[in-house]
């Protein structure tokens, strides 16, 4: 009997061992602050990177095997999705949410452009039950995935367990989300002292600074906090943002911030997509007057002339990561590309 646990015990320690040296850990640069997300509670192991990039580009996940995470978040929109306002799911099913782009997730504590999800490795669950989206529910996933022999090999390879949970399967999606960190555009190349500004891109810097990074940030260029942007309420789409979580008044059209990385990619813009052109969005802002949002937003109109305008959106360009967006590492994987029942 000793001698059994004995044995159990060390088999634990080099399993604990075995994983302890796979362990990757989470590429930013310097003047990134410290993730949000606790890594020690799920330390990143490219086996489970792998699933998790498995699952994320699989239509396995809805109900009807025809929509996948991948399908309102493709790599080459920066996660974003492209071609209508709204995101689309299973059935020509219409959202009533333009589907914001997915990186530098580890910075982020809440998701959704009303917050409603207030952990990274729960988000996955909201468009998977949604009926608009992918209509399923984790226990049917978890049996599609477990009856499916590529599956059973991918959790054995990540958990040492070839039998797929529902913990297993949120965490693996996880940490393939984590690794989409987008630093290396020309805004970071000038950061590390790479490459510098050019006038026009340092005069919408300047500009960048005065007007907009009360909510946007540097250098993730977001706060990630929630805000009220101006727009008047659709009367469709009768969306007022946090309020229906919170129902707190005080919450009434506020909506999470979203970065301003990546923005050749990720257009439409707004929580409903309703611009499709940086200029727009500018114009939109310019009209507004201060007591129109909250003061500490904007304390005074932006009055941006022509060229202000051609100045900031030079700068804003320095934001695009192309080596992010077109990295082959984050396309729809090998281990998908084999037809097969199984």
């Amino acid at each position: 009997m000793k001698s059994n646990l004995i044995l159990l015990l060390i088999c634990a320690l080099i399993g604990l061992s075995f994983i302890s040296e796979r362990v990757l850990s989470l590429v930013y640069p310097s003047y990134f602050p410290s993730p949000s997300y606790n890594l020690s509670q799920n330390p990143l192991v490219q086996e489970r990177i792998d699933l998790g990039q498995m699952l994320f580009f699989d239509p396995i996940l809805s109900k009807d095997l025809s929509i996948s995470c991948a399908s309102c978040h493709s790599p080459y929109n920066a996660f974003a999705h492209t071609d209508h306002d709204l995101s689309h799911g299973m059935n020509d099913s219409i959202g009533t949410r333009n589907a914001p782009a997915l990186f530098n997730l580890a910075w982020q504590e809440t998701f959704m452009w009303d917050g409603a999800i207030n952990h990274l490795d729960m988000q996955s669950l909201a468009p998977l039950s949604h009926p608009s989206e992918m209509g399923e529910n984790i226990k049917d996933v978890v049996e599609k995935l477990l009856n499916t022999t590529r599956y059973r090999t991918a959790f054995y390879k990540a958990w040492s367990d070839s039998v797929p949970t529902g913990e297993r399967f949120l965490k693996s999606i996880t940490q393939f989300q984590l690794t989409l960190v987008s630093a290396t555009a020309k805004y970071d190349r000038v950061r590390a002292g790479e490459d510098v500004l050019s006038p026009q891109e340092a005069m919408g810097y300047g500009l960048f600074k005065d007007h907009c990074s009360s909510c946007h940030t540097e250098p993730l260029f977001s706060s990630y906090g929630f805000a009220n942007n101006g727009l008047p309420v659709d009367s469709i789409l009768d969306d007022h943002g946090r309020y229906g979580v919170t129902k707190n008044p005080e919450d009434s059209l506020l909506f999470k911030i979203p970065s301003l990385r990546n923005l050749s990619y990720t257009f439409p813009y707004m929580h409903d997509g309703r611009f499709s052109k940086l200029n727009e969005v500018l114009n939109h802002y310019n009209r507004l007057k201060p007591g129109m949002i909250d003061e500490s937003m904007l304390s005074r109109s932006l009055n941006l002339s022509s060229k202000d305008k051609a100045d900031l959106i030079s700068f804003l360009m320095t934001l695009n990561d192309t080596a992010f967006v077109f990295n082959p590492q984050n396309k729809y994987p090998q281990s998908l590309q084999v037809i097969s029942k199984n």
